[in-house]
């Protein structure tokens, strides 16, 4: 088939988010399909500053049409809107000024898609709240496939966005709690959809020993991997993580240090067991995670963590902000880890993981078990496969 990839970012250097989900299925279609990338000059998503030449490139093989941005995002006009559309009832027109303002806008983009559409079978659009998927799925109706990469954030509660569920042709589920969250605030329920989430980039063979000789580190520790910032949940951690060091350590318990790898959005607290990484490679990366006692996962907001999956493909458990319903439903389902509501939780789950290998290599081996049933890349894309002979049979190809 012939499909085209709408997504408001791409390219090697984005290796998180939505944009690295759009990427890595793109790159895993396009063996069986003719596969097309349509995106913007952008590389910050919150300034939206094209950084990147406009026209056609071609990124691990796949060509990328990128078009420019007319205009960055105004920060303070964007955040008016966006306390009005969230919290107070708004017209119609607010809504539209709010999805403007956010962006990216890249009209050039959409002149594109409405003067090209027929060039494809299905249009795969990620991340369902930006102007680039809003507006294209808007021109394509019949042929837009929408993975949404929802999070339960005042968004989704807009009646903006129902129609656009209810137009896709598809919906590709990131977990089965997006799903509920979609169905229930949009009532799409007679939309073909299947949850499918994304697999990971093939980890290189880990070291951890090389890790630990590296930094320096021994003995136990939690890791976090992603960006520092009070919106992944960072804040909470280190307020939680310093107490629990205080309540252990007068306890009479050596508490596991708290490393960090990833750009630092939050000031990181001055502490003598908190370890900053900085931004580590893909190498590093899995080095850390092949050592860490546990993977820490803090965020109120995930439609699926692929750090997650990452920690589960190396048999490490995890730790997990029970207030995310994706993260609890992620670790209820592959028991492959703890969760906690509360400081409480947290600390006495610290402590279980920092002193009992055994526990942690069971949750591991059921984390590993649970990813490799559910998340390696043969199931990823037979998933897609699946949906769209389906949808090719019911329009006659």
């Amino acid at each position: 088939m012939r499909l085209g990839i709408v997504v408001q970012r791409y390219g090697v250097e984005i290796t998180g988010g939505a944009e690295a989900h759009a990427r890595l299925i793109a790159e895993h279609l396009a063996p069986r399909h003719s596969v097309t990338v349509l995106t913007t000059c952008a590389r910050d998503y919150v300034s939206w500053r094209n950084d990147y030449r406009p026209g056609v490139h071609a990124v691990n093989g796949i060509p990328v049409y990128r078009f420019p941005v007319r205009r960055p995002r105004d920060p303070e006009r964007f955040g008016r809107l966006q306390e009005r559309v969230f919290h107070r009832q708004h017209t119609a027109r607010e809504a539209q000024a709010w999805m403007e303002a956010q962006g990216p806008y890249a009209p050039r983009m959409l002149r594109w898609i409405r003067a090209y559409r027929r060039q494809f079978d299905y249009l795969i659009c990620f991340s369902y709240r930006y102007w680039t998927t809003f507006h294209a799925m808007r021109e394509v109706q019949g042929q837009g496939i929408l993975v949404p990469t929802a999070e339960p954030d005042p968004a989704i509660e807009m009646p903006l966005f129902r129609s656009m569920f209810h137009d896709a042709r598809a919906i590709m589920y990131n977990s089965p709690e997006e799903r509920e969250m979609i169905l229930e605030h949009a009532g799409s329920d007679q939309v073909p959809g299947v949850v499918v989430g994304v697999g990971i980039i093939e980890p290189p063979a880990p070291d951890a020993q090389r890790f630990r000789h590296q930094r320096g580190i021994d003995g136990p520790f939690l890791l976090y991997i992603g960006r520092i910032d009070a919106n992944k949940g960072c804040a909470q951690l280190f307020d939680y993580y310093t107490r629990t060091h205080a309540r252990l350590t007068a306890a009479g318990h050596k508490p596991p240090r708290l490393v960090l790898g990833g750009s630092a959005i939050l000031e990181i607290p001055d502490h003598p067991d908190i370890v900053y990484l900085g931004r580590v490679s893909e190498q590093e990366k899995c080095d850390a995670l092949a050592a860490a006692t546990a993977l820490v996962m803090p965020s109120f907001y995930e439609s699926l963590s692929m750090v997650l999956l990452e920690a589960w493909a190396l048999s490490r458990p995890v730790l997990a902000n029970a207030h995310c319903a994706v993260l609890q439903g992620q670790v209820a389902r592959s028991n492959g880890g703890l969760y906690y509501h509360n400081l409480g939780e947290f600390a006495e789950s610290v402590r279980l993981l920092g002193e009992d290998e055994r526990l942690g290599a069971r949750l591991g081996a059921n984390g590993a078990s649970y990813y490799a049933h559910n998340y390696t890349w043969p199931v990823i894309e037979g998933k897609y496969e699946a949906m769209l002979e389906q949808l090719g049979a019911e329009n006659g190809r």
